[in-house]
């Protein structure tokens, strides 16, 4: 669980533009965030593994 001020301040534009970071908008970790779906990887796992990510599908093989 992410410390609720800290996503305040991810949220706010910092004083130079290289400060800012990256938080998964439903969970809030700042690590493992996959840029192509905007969110962290365990978010990511989850909702893929529910089909609700559309044109992702477990690879089999």
């Amino acid at each position: 669980m992410s410390r609720k001020a800290l996503e305040i301040k991810a949220q706010r534009e910092p004083k130079f533009k290289v400060r800012k970071y990256n938080r998964c908008p439903l969970c809030g970790r700042p690590r493992a965030f996959m840029r192509k779906f905007n969110m962290c990887r365990c978010c990511f796992r989850d909702l893929a593994r529910q089909g609700k990510i559309p044109g992702v599908v477990k690879s089999s093989w």
